[in-house]
This record gives structure tokens, C-alpha cells and sequence, in this order.
């Protein structure tokens, strides 16, 4: 079905386009264009979009809720790879290159996703070069987003880590206030930095303990923001 967020008229009010920034300057004209090819999905938590080795012709632009990207070790024990939150975009190698997908991908908690065919996205990149330009422009984006999530993994001490993961989650959080609810559960958490739940439970603790954070739950209050910073390396 067409995107549920969309409205009949084109620009005339808020839809998933205007939330991705290489969309967000589109010509009136092409948003229509898009609006009429594109359709809505949802995905309850814990559903699959597609696998690895999965083929598709889309690119999908996430609207509400979070996605996993995920690959499966040898034990068979899913790694999350990457976190995609409102307005992330994926499946854009997969379309562009037309090979299988390189990971899995899955519903974190209930999603609302669009949906565009490749030869309709084509078509829109094909008639306007300031679009294409931006599309590039965004892929750039998000590859080095990339890098520096696989740098938080692989190159710091799991306070570092922890740390900057807390920092990405509450500017991807929807308020991007200093409070914000975990995304995944705390073991999804924990896979994420590359520690173990006792670990992950100990260096929340510590993060309690010197003021600097208020764990209940999921839900996160960052107290000292700058002390938090100064863990991660940032200040």
C-alpha cells in the first residue's frame, strides 16, 4: 500500500521523505513521484525484513522504530553489526549493486518502513542530478558513521565503548535529551560492545556509582554529560 505517512498532496505535509536528508530538498515533482511509488511496511519486534544472501530491488527508508543489522557467527550466536534509527536508509548496496544482501535485518521494536522499487528510484536520481548528487553524499555519511561504529568496537576498552555507544544512542534518540530508553535490551547491549552481561551490568554500575548516570530499567538519565564525554574520549 502507498506510505501511510504520506499525504495525497505532495509536500503539503511531513512524510518519511523529508526525514532523510538526501530526499529532504526534492522538487515537488519528484516528491509526488516517489509518493505515488512508494509503499508502507510494518514490522512488529523481532520480525526479519530480509537475510543474509537475500536479493532485493528496494531501498528501504526506516520511518518509526529501530532495526537490526545482524550476522550469525559460526556458534549460530547472532552479532549485531550496526543499529539504523528514523530516517537511516538500507538496502542501498543491495540495490545499487544488485548482489545479495551482506547481513540480516530485523525489527529491534516495532517498525514502520518505505519502500521504493529500484528502477522508480533510478528513475527519480536519473531526473534530477542535484538529487544523485545528495544520494552520494548521504552514502559517504553513513559509511563513515560505519567506520566509526566499527572503531567503537574494535579499537577501545569497554568503558570507552560503553560510553560512546550511550552518547550515539541519545543523539539518535528522539528528543536527544539526557534522558532516553536503550533501544535493545541490555544483552543485545552488551553483544553490541563487545562484552558480557556481568560486565556490561558492572561498568553500568560504576557509571551509577560516580554520578554520571541513571540506570532503571532501560531507561537511561545522563547526569554529567561532560564526564561522560571525557570517558568516551570526546572531551
Amino acid at each position: 500500500m502507498a506510505c501511510k505517512l504520506h499525504s495525497t498532496g505532495a509536500g503539503t505535509a511531513p512524510s518519511c521523505l523529508s526525514r532523510v536528508p538526501v530526499f529532504s530538498q526534492l522538487r515537488p515533482e519528484e516528491v509526488e513521484l516517489l509518493h505515488t511509488v512508494m509503499r508502507s511496511l510494518h514490522f512488529a519486534k523481532g520480525e526479519m525484513i530480509f537475510q543474509e544472501g537475500d536479493r532485493s530491488d528496494s531501498l528501504f527508508v526506516l520511518s518509526r522504530g529501530v532495526i537490526k543489522l545482524t550476522k550469525l557467527e559460526d556458534n549460530g550466536k547472532e552479532h549485531i553489526i550496526r543499529l539504523l534509527f528514523p530516517g537511516d536508509f538500507f538496502g542501498q548496496f543491495s540495490l545499487l549493486q544488485e548482489k545479495p544482501h551482506y547481513a540480516n535485518a530485523s525489527a529491534a521494536d516495532d517498525a514502520d518502513i518505505c519502500c521504493i522499487h529500484r528502477a522508480d528510484f533510478l528513475e527519480v536520481l536519473r531526473r534530477s542530478p542535484d538529487t544523485a548528487a545528495r544520494f552520494m553524499t548521504a552514502l559517504s555519511a553513513q559509511l563513515e558513521e560505519a567506520d566509526s561504529w566499527a572503531a567503537v568496537l574494535t579499537l577501545l576498552e569497554a568503558d570507552r565503548r560503553l560510553a560512546k555507544m550511550l552518547l550515539y544512542f541519545q543523539h539518535k534518540s528522539a528528543s536527544s535529551s539526557s534522558e532516553f530508553t536503550l533501544p535493545v535490551s541490555k544483552k543485545e547491549l552488551a553483544g553490541v560492545i563487545g562484552a558480557t552481561p556481568e560486565t556490561l551490568s558492572r561498568k553500568l554500575g560504576q557509571l551509577v556509582s560516580s554520578g554520571i548516570a541513571a540506570v532503571s530499567g532501560r531507561k537511561i538519565i545522563i547526569l554529567k554529560e561532560q564526564e561522560l564525554r571525557r570517558l568516551a574520549g570526546e572531551a
